[in-house]
């Protein structure tokens, strides 16, 4: 059953005991709470994202991820049907490719950009610094 609370990825019944110093706990829980999070859920984050399992994005960054990605689906639909012309011998316009090169670059130059200043938000967000 999809969902079902014995899926082995939603269940959290391992525990990893950590120690804190009391400067650094209330450091912890001041971050956390200015992420609106737990601290369990604060330090269980920060892991993931460290072990590289699941980034660290706001719900805004999740947004502007889905818009890149329709952005990224339109232009590879661009490329399939560039590829299926040639491969019938159908070359397109050179303005066609061009068009259409010079968009995949603007798509992965703002993809590289808008995850550099996640990265950024993220950390700054995390150390208690504004934006």
């Amino acid at each position: 059953m999809a969902g079902s609370r014995s899926e082995p990825s939603r269940r959290k019944d391992r525990v990893a005991h950590i120690r804190f110093s009391p400067a650094e706990f209330e450091a912890v829980e001041t971050a956390a709470a200015s992420a609106g999070m737990t601290v369990s859920a604060f330090v269980r984050s920060l892991a993931m994202e460290g072990a590289g399992v699941r980034p660290f994005l706001a719900e805004g960054d999740r947004a502007v991820l889905g818009l890149l990605a329709e952005g990224m689906r339109a232009i590879g639909g661009n490329l399939n049907q560039i590829a299926r012309a040639i491969n019938i011998g159908r070359l397109p316009a050179d303005e066609e490719l061009l068009g259409s090169i010079k968009d995949a670059h603007f798509v992965a130059t703002t993809v590289a950009s808008e995850f550099a200043q996640m990265t950024r938000r993220a950390a700054a967000h995390r150390r208690g610094e504004g934006a």
